[in-house]
């Protein structure tokens, strides 16, 4: 995971063990990233197998059981949009090819071949002799699209420089390449400037990062295939640079960082030419910062309040012929965009910068939708899509996936609080846009908005749902099916794990925390078929950066995959035959959760930030009960309920499926159907 593009399988295998070598040929296998990603390899093969793998690669050894060879090196330090992520991987003949053409194709071919390791199986799949191999098979691969990322928020909550590693470790292990990583907004300035101080001395509350940090960061990333484009929000979400340069604000000020969330007023001032001459002194530092050819300078959500009642800038915008707040917005960018191109880079900004006269150069980062995206390409912009890959809404992987820069969105859910399976995106090319055009969609982001993800719980936030966006991304428009999505992505969790992620695990450490003295497997139990309510309904006005995030709701992952296990083998119980069906192993799940329900009260009880959860546990129990009466009357040949069991039982159902609290009670769709299938007396 990601699919390679080409998977041809053959019969056979190449053992994985203690003679286990490798060789480089070409000039590019002297790359530095080659070299490191080779040491990297070795590390992770021992630690997936057991086997004391030594890493001592040669040059050219026929008798080497991996050889790679890399026909060219890089032409230029920093890794740019575009470059050739290309490979195959040839494995038959007890003997393993890796060919690639660049080293990035290298890096992305080992990733391939980690995942291709296995514990030896018979042909029933049961585990046979003891060891490890890699199954005979041709894969020819690369990219659909050549931007593929993450937007990472860290000005809302800090994320330190160990944890930003460990993310773009992630990254580089399912083929992203991009790390966009978002440093200031309203609550948080979040690197050194030299050259203006006070930006980190009074916009950062003291976190965060150094400059010889940021290049430890960008050396990491570059040495996985990750390259990191920075983002600096503006003309709006500006607050933070203010409290040290209040003159750059077009408000009376004073200015502090703020802890709430939300679209605030306070605005940079487009009209002042100091305005101008700050930011060229900071993009000039930022530019020799950051090595990547691009810049992103947000630009999204601006509220004009503060424009709008300065009298000096409505003057300013009469003077110069500037019809509303919008055209304003343009006018700073138009002016901006003269400054980063002065420093080398290309300008990047989200779908708000898009205005008639701005230079093709620009690249357009849709959050809006694939409608902004596509329109961008029919103007000439070159774009990438971000709308649907929002993780912090907390949909479930399926969702996710099914976005396509390229497609007909799926459609939204019936409800906010509730995902349902989005409907089969329209395939091809979106109607009049152009091959030519269609080539200006580069790709897309994950984005992860920070309000209510901190350095703890982050890696939850993330996978192992962005490895489907990754494979959305990188494989073939024609790889679509969400079950063998489903299939590959637990494995592809563990492996992420072995890593050094803490997904699973940091949850489980803050409900053992939450458990305090009591056994803390009733709550992991409870835990499992919950999920968080979806998008922005949490209510936003409790939380603030200093808001501890140590709640049931913040110790769940945002998909259930207890609860979509469940769901799936309700399905297939209502599809077979009245005679076929068997709802033992659904009756005893249903019991186990009712008894538990009992067990984890208290828990729940005795723990005042777990109280609040006991009506969820009672609705779980209800709604267990209510599936078992439901699976007697299926499994019966005669009995049958009167109509109002029916009826109120449903009414029942539907209200346990909408939030409690803040939670989302997974099996209640799979109860609902068991309900709606029972056959009821007149």
């Amino acid at each position: 995971m990601p699919w390679p593009a080409s998977v041809s399988e053959q019969p056979g295998s190449v053992p994985i063990d203690a003679s286990f070598s490798v060789s480089t040929n070409g000039v590019g296998a002297s790359d530095p990233r080659v070299k490191d990603a080779l040491q990297r390899t070795f590390s992770r093969v021992s630690l997936q197998t057991g086997i004391p793998i030594q890493p001592h690669p040669a040059r050219a050894n026929e008798s080497a059981t991996l050889n790679i060879v890399v026909e060219e090196r890089d032409h230029r330090p920093p890794q740019r949009l575009g470059d050739d992520e290309r490979y195959s991987l040839q494995i038959s003949g007890g003997k393993i090819r890796l060919s690639a053409d660049a080293p990035l194709g290298a890096l992305r071919g080992l990733e391939t071949f980690l995942q291709l390791i296995q514990q030896n199986t018979d042909s029933s799949g049961v585990a046979a002799a003891p060891g490890f191999s890699v199954p005979d098979v041709v894969i020819q691969d690369s990219p659909r699209f050549p931007w593929r990322g993450l937007s990472l928020d860290v000005s809302r909550h800090f994320i330190p420089v160990e944890e930003a590693k460990r993310t773009i470790d992630g990254l580089s292990a399912v083929k992203l390449n991009v790390l966009h990583w978002h440093l200031s907004d309203d609550q948080g300035f979040r690197i050194e400037s030299k050259k203006y101080p006070r930006l980190q001395k009074y916009g950062s509350d003291g976190l965060y990062y150094t400059q010889a940090e940021v290049r430890e960061v960008v050396a990491y990333a570059r040495d996985r295939g990750v390259r990191i484009v920075p983002e600096f929000d503006m003309p709006g979400h500006a607050t933070s640079w203010l409290p040290g340069y209040p003159k750059l604000g077009s408000g009376p000020g004073p200015y502090e960082i703020v802890n709430g969330f939300g679209i605030l007023t306070h605005l940079m001032d487009p009209t002042k030419e100091s305005t101008y001459r700050f930011l060229d002194g900071f993009i000039g530092e930022m530019a020799k910062l950051f090595p990547d050819e691009y810049f992103h300078i947000g630009g999204d959500e601006v509220d004009p309040k503060e424009w709008n009642e300065n009298p000096r800038i409505r003057a300013f915008m009469q003077k110069h012929g500037i019809a509303d707040a919008k055209a304003l917005q343009a006018y700073f960018n138009t002016r901006l965009l003269k400054i980063v191109t002065k420093h080398g880079k290309h300008m990047e900004g989200w779908d708000e910068v898009l205005e008639p006269g701005l230079p093709k150069s620009v690249v357009v980062q849709s959050w809006r939708g694939q409608e902004s995206l596509w329109q961008a390409a029919r103007e000439g912009y070159r774009g990438i899509l971000s709308a649907g890959y929002y993780l912090n809404f907390m949909y479930p992987a399926s969702y996710h996936y099914e976005v396509d820069p390229m497609k007909i969105p799926p459609r939204e859910p019936i409800h906010r609080d509730e995902p349902v399976k989005p409907g089969a995106a329209a395939s091809g090319t979106p109607a009049n846009l152009t091959p030519e055009q269609a080539k200006l969609v580069l790709g897309g982001e994950a984005a992860m908005w920070e309000e209510l993800a901190t350095a703890g719980n982050l890696d939850a936030k993330l996978w192992p749902r962005l490895a489907a966006i990754a494979e959305r991304l990188w494989s073939p428009e024609s790889v679509t099916d969400v079950d063998s999505m489903y299939s590959r992505l637990e494995p592809t969790n563990r492996r992420l794990e072995w890593l050094g992620l803490r997904q699973r695990w940091s949850l489980e450490q803050m409900r053992q925390r939450l458990a305090g003295s009591m056994p803390y497997r009733p709550l992991d139990l409870f835990a499992s078929v919950l999920e968080p309510v979806k998008e922005y309904t949490r209510d936003a006005d409790k939380y603030t950066t200093s808001t501890p995030l140590n709640r049931l709701v913040d110790s769940i992952a945002p998909e259930s995959n207890v609860a979509r296990d469940f769901r799936n083998a309700v399905d297939r119980y209502l599809a077979a035959s009245k005679e076929r069906r068997n709802g033992e192993a659904l009756k005893k799940q249903l019991t186990e959760w009712l008894e538990n329900s009992a067990t984890v009260r208290p828990v729940l009880r005795d723990n005042a930030l777990l109280t609040e959860n006991i009506p969820v546990a009672d609705a779980l129990a209800a709604l267990c009960k209510t599936g078992l009466e439901a699976l007697s009357y299926l499994d019966s040949a005669s009995a049958a309920p009167p109509a109002d069991w029916k009826r109120e039982n449903l009414t029942a159902v539907k209200n346990a499926e909408k939030r409690q609290g803040d939670i989302l009670i997974r099996i209640a769709p799979g109860i609902r159907k068991l309900v709606e299938a029972v056959q009821t007396n007149p």
